[in-house]
């Protein structure tokens, strides 16, 4: 079914994409899969780095225009009359698929969704088994089973709401539905994937788990982004792009074809150039490394090699800044990004766990059936870069100090991973967490500066064993996207001023020494000292949602022998 319920673009990848629930008004709805999506209705998006990444042919905007562009069902059917408190399917409360007004009762009051619902770690998701969670070892003196469910008033909890049956059943709280195994001897799952139709199910042995269905752990997206660089940022390279389907098979490509090309781009492109834009492309396809790690490596050269500007229709503008002299040593390379471009797809989704990997158990399709080509959003904006001095980094990470943090972060990392029974945890890199972390640092200092919420600021890392740079970045489809604002705190002074100021005002936080001496916070206990007082960002602008944070790192700790051994502890202490 389809609703005039609206929601941006943007929102179909990190909110509200595919198998996640969509609120809307007193209801509830799914998006459904790309299968019933209005694909001709939904344009190209050029990023072919991005979209050979994802083993997709191209990517595309979700479409938008009419209700019927992205289609979506209702979800969870168990509804609830808040006048007669009947509950009860929708088709049972309200005799109709299409209109969700209790037929039960006289005030023909508009219906509620369920609260909950039952989900597992390999994404099924299905209604909450509220006819067994009261039925289960009881039996009632009649045969007519019309269920109610009563609110008590007297707190906000579980607790509160009771489950009742004409049948005589003795009346059942929903206190308990929230364990692991509160569900154990009730269902098993039934492999349930509602988004890609009502019969699309898989076995499955595992016990569900009960979620509140507005919970962010129902529907963690899987996206991933890529930047624009050169060549793929030229207009040479992306009007190619436009007509590649024509142009990738060797043996269609005529002298003709090309003249007609050439001829549609009105002059700017001439065949000799298109050819070799071709032969450009074909060889970058035949290369075996497309990783998100190759797609990261790939933009750090791009922004330390830097780029004029070069007319108007370049996505990507990177300009040298001469380091200051009171700038900490550790930053070699600051760069002024005066434009970029930013595309984002949705390959998946996971619940519970965030799962990301391409092919990981527990990672969710959005299609029936293979698709060429994924959704995704592009936006422009603007920001600043920094590289580190790598080796100086190695040589800090080996210390005790820093070795004895990436224990404990390594320990919560292994717990998380046998919670939720992955074989392998997260590897932490320490050097990553304290980049991370500076990053933070940086947002919050740069969101006073420039002047924009630090909710349209955005942190991209790139660290790996031979490189380690931060890039932060306005990438917003509204307003604030490119307003210039970001990249003119990249001059040599603004930005000298920017760290100095930042990192002396977080080095301490309002709730030390409590916050400083914590060794587990934040989700699952996989960040040390972070809290909302200091380095934790709105989850927008963290590609980590707020974990692997740890500001001891970069400042050190209360203790005598650690006061000295963050990696701005020297020089916050010469300021």
């Amino acid at each position: 079914m389809t609703t005039g319920a609206a929601a941006r673009r943007s929102q179909l990848l990190s909110t509200y994409g595919i198998g996640g629930l969509f609120p809307s008004e007193t209801t509830s709805f799914m998006i459904v899969g790309l299968d019933d999506w209005k694909e001709d209705r939904a344009p190209v998006i050029s990023e072919p780095r991005l979209a050979r990444s994802l083993r997709v042919r191209e990517l595309k905007s979700p479409p938008a225009g009419t209700a019927r562009d992205v289609p979506v069902i209702r979800f969870p059917q168990t509804q609830v009359c808040p006048a007669c408190r009947r509950i009860g399917s929708l088709f049972e409360l309200a005799k109709d698929w299409n209109i969700a007004r209790c037929a039960q009762c006289k005030e023909k009051a508009l219906l509620t969704p369920f609260r909950l619902v039952v989900a597992c770690v390999r994404g099924h998701i299905d209604e909450f088994p509220y006819y067994r969670w009261l039925h289960k070892g009881q039996t009632g003196s009649g045969e007519k089973h019309e269920m109610s469910m009563a609110a008590l008033g007297k707190t906000s909890s579980l607790a509160d709401l009771v489950l009742k049956c004409t049948c005589g059943v003795p009346p059942k709280s929903l206190d308990g539905t929230f364990g692991p195994k509160a569900l154990a001897e009730y269902i098993k799952c039934n492999g349930a994937r509602p988004w890609l139709g009502a019969d699309s199910k898989q076995d499955c042995i595992e016990t569900p788990r009960v979620l509140q269905r507005g919970a962010s752990n129902v529907w963690f997206p899987a996206v991933r982004s890529a930047i624009s660089i050169p060549p793929y940022s030229e207009a040479l390279s992306k009007f190619v792009d436009k007509h590649w389907i024509s142009l990738q098979d060797p043996d269609a490509v005529t002298q003709r074809l090309l003249e007609n090309i050439a001829a549609a781009s009105h002059g700017k492109f001439i065949v000799e150039q298109i050819v070799a834009e071709i032969e450009r492309r074909r060889g970058a396809e035949e290369e075996d490394d497309v990783t998100e790690d190759a797609l990261r490596r790939q933009e750090f050269g791009a922004l330390l090699d830097g780029r004029e500007e070069d007319g108007i229709e370049s996505d990507f503008v990177c300009l040298p800044v001469e380091l200051a002299g009171d700038l900490p040593a550790i930053i070699t390379n600051v760069r002024k990004v005066t434009r970029l471009r930013e595309v984002r797809a949705l390959y998946g989704f996971s619940r519970l766990d965030g799962v990301s990997e391409l092919g990981a158990d527990g990672l969710c399709e959005l299609s029936q059936n293979q698709k060429h080509w994924l959704p995704a959003i592009e936006v422009i904006g603007e920001g600043v870069f920094a590289a580190f001095d790598r080796d100086a980094l190695t040589t800090w990470a080996n210390k005790a100090f820093a070795q004895g943090r990436r224990k404990l972060l390594q320990r919560a990392a292994n717990r998380q991973a046998a919670e939720f029974g992955r074989e392998e945890a997260t590897k932490v890199d320490i050097v990553k967490v304290a980049l991370h972390t500076f990053a933070h640092v940086l947002i919050d200092q740069l969101s006073l500066d420039a002047g924009y919420p630090a909710a349209a600021l955005r942190e991209r890392l790139f660290v790996d064993d031979d490189m380690a740079g931060v890039l932060i970045y306005t990438a917003s489809s509204d307003s604030a996207g490119s307003l210039g604002g970001v990249a003119s705190q990249a001059d040599s002074e603004k930005f000298a001023l920017a760290v100095r100021e930042g990192l002396t005002r977080l080095s301490w936080c309002s709730a030390d020494p409590v916050c400083v001496e914590s060794t587990a916070s934040g989700s699952d206990a996989l960040n040390l000292a972070a809290c909302h007082a200091c380095v934790l960002v709105p989850e927008t602008s963290c590609e980590m949602n707020n974990t692997y944070l740890d500001r001891a790192l970069l400042f050190g700790t209360h203790e005598k022998d650690q006061e000295t051994e963050g990696l701005f502890s020297h020089a916050v202490a010469a300021w």
